[in-house]
């Protein structure tokens, strides 16, 4: 593996991700032992091409000796292709470069709702930009495995549950996305994207979590009792999840109160 030597990567300090893999070009050789650092804490006189807003939504990589900056997934196909050259063609490849640009701005753009950030900076501070598209499709994502997951986990408790047809998953989902809506509309309208994001980071994992007692099932005959223990305990986690992300945002107890009143009252639909 060759080492990009002179680079260094801006990383977003309060993403957890960025944090994350940035650390792992430095710790496995991609980059050099001091080849990152946030981007809140680099002076703008160190590198007068720099974009500083630019950095703060797609990570930047700059060149030591010319100055050069490159972002997003220019940058990383960078790293990349100085590590493993042999894949240098595929990083040139245009329309592997367009889909992979696109991915990246989704994931960008909405990484501070897939993991909030735990470190706090001033309000000061430069800040990713807001990008409703990529929120919006953050959101229909979510939205439809979500419920595509959960239309198939909830035959396993049909003894207990009542059977619905193949759209009811996919408009309880629905609904919940619209109920919560309208309730922090009204509780902190300013924060209506960011919560509903968060939200649905939370409906998103805790169907991923239904999924080894739905591997199980196809293995072996378990009772319904069993899946229905198995979401309510995916539920619960949920609900925990779901005030540490309230707190985070500063919503206090209205929008869990919501929450759960909205699941109360679909399932009192659904026995009755």
């Amino acid at each position: 593996m060759h080492t990009l030597k002179n680079h260094l990567i801006l990383f977003d300090a309060e993403c957890p991700m960025c944090r994350l893999y940035t650390q792992a070009f430095v710790s496995t050789g991609m980059l050099d032992s001091n080849g990152r650092a946030a981007y809140q804490e680099f002076p703008a006189a160190a590198c007068p091409l720099l974009d500083r807003q630019r950095a703060a939504n797609e990570i930047a990589l700059i060149d030591r000796k010319s100055g050069e900056v490159t972002y997003g997934i220019a940058s990383l196909f960078k790293i990349l292709a100085t590590s493993f050259p042999l894949l240098k063609p595929v990083f040139l490849f245009q329309p592997f470069v367009w889909l992979m640009s696109k991915l990246y701005a989704f994931v960008s753009y909405n990484r501070r709702v897939i993991i909030p950030a735990g470190v706090k900076t001033t309000a000061s501070e430069m800040q990713p930009s807001f990008k409703l598209r990529y929120r919006l499709a953050y959101l229909f994502m979510t939205w439809l495995f979500t419920a595509w997951i959960l239309s198939a986990y909830a035959p396993l408790m049909s003894d207990l549950l009542p059977a619905g047809n193949g759209s009811r998953e996919y408009l309880i989902c629905a609904g919940q996305l619209f109920f919560q809506g309208a309730v922090i509309s009204i509780v902190h309208p300013s924060k209506r994207w960011d919560y509903l994001g968060n939200m649905m980071t939370i409906s998103f994992g805790g169907a991923l979590l239904l999924l080894p007692a739905m591997f199980l099932s196809t293995w072996l005959m378990l009772p319904p009792l069993f899946y229905a223990a198995w979401f309510m305990g995916v539920a619960g986690l949920m609900f925990l999840e779901h005030i540490r992300r309230s707190k985070l945002l500063s919503l206090g107890w209205a929008l869990t109160s919501s929450w759960v009143l909205y699941r109360i009252l679909v399932l009192l639909f659904i026995l009755f």
